[in-house]
């Protein structure tokens, strides 16, 4: 498990997401779903290497932030849902100390609400989820993004490509086979 910014140890395990997908309760290849996900967790690993943002947060952040969704459209309330989720798992399922622990609470409880000042670390997962609206054929727009790095037009059209190909990450791969053998 992580245990510092940075730290490369994989924090996402077969029984985490094994748990988390378990409990999801819409199509794990829907508009939120596993690919949405992997893709935010590809997005946040770019931006983090300049940004110097906790990786193990990232990280966390990705499958956790849309994890608690009831449905597909306006769905209020759902990141506070999924940053709930996250609280009652740690500890069991993954370790992070209470600072940083404090860092994905507000990331995923705050992801839809525009904010753009804060922790670069806050300010990475945001901008990762952001970076992925071409699936719902927005564009990501540069004004409403936190870090330099994401609003470069070479990392959103990168995105946003992937993003409107319906580009399923080879990890979004992966999990599913994990959570298939937690059913």
């Amino acid at each position: 498990m992580a245990t510092g910014t940075g730290d490369s140890a994989r924090v996402l395990t077969p029984a985490l997401i094994g748990a988390i997908v378990g409990q999801y309760s819409l199509p794990w290849r829907g508009t939120h779903g596993l690919p949405h996900w992997g893709r935010v967790l590809e997005n946040g690993l770019r931006i983090a290497k300049e940004e110097g943002a906790d990786l193990a947060v990232v990280q966390l952040f990705a499958v956790f932030h849309d994890s608690r969704r009831e449905n597909e459209g306006w769905d209020h309330g759902h990141g506070r849902r999924g940053a709930d989720l996250a609280a009652r798992m740690r500890g069991e399922l993954y370790e992070l100390d209470d600072a940083r622990f404090d860092l994905l609470y507000y990331a995923c409880a705050h992801h839809t609400d525009g904010l753009r000042d804060g922790d670069s670390t806050v300010r990475t997962c945001w901008d990762a989820d952001r970076l992925d609206l071409g699936r719902v054929h927005i564009t990501p727009d540069p004004k409403f993004l936190a870090t330099e790095v994401a609003a470069r037009p070479e990392l959103i059209a990168w995105a946003e490509g992937r993003s409107r190909g319906g580009h399923v990450p080879p990890v979004t791969l992966e999990w599913e086979a994990w959570a298939r053998d937690q059913e």
